[in-house]
């Protein structure tokens, strides 16, 4: 993922730089409703979607979370893998026999 962080990093400063931290904040949750929209229609609750358009969403959302993890000098990976390691602790229990 690391190299997937610079190659982020090196397209948004060819475009001149970060932008301030909760104006990408803002844009993950723009980028989270266009997700939200496109399950909905690939759900069929509004519309009909496409699983292609899903998967540009998602890559979207990575796409400004990096943006955020760059700009603070976090390491996406680690991050994600501490994560991993807490829910993997902590909801062990909670989720029963549907893993």
């Amino acid at each position: 993922m690391e190299r997937i962080q610079r190659e982020v990093d090196r397209v948004i400063k060819s475009f001149g730089g970060y932008w301030e931290p909760f104006e990408m904040l803002a844009a993950v949750i723009e980028e989270l409703g266009e997700l939200s929209r496109e399950m909905l229609k690939f759900e069929g609750i509004k519309e009909k979607g496409e699983k292609k358009k899903i998967k540009e969403e998602i890559g979207d959302v990575l796409f400004a979370l990096l943006c955020i993890a760059n700009y603070y000098g976090i390491n996406a990976e680690e991050a994600l893998l501490e994560s991993i390691s807490k829910y993997s602790t902590r909801d062990r229990d909670r989720w029963g026999d549907k893993g």
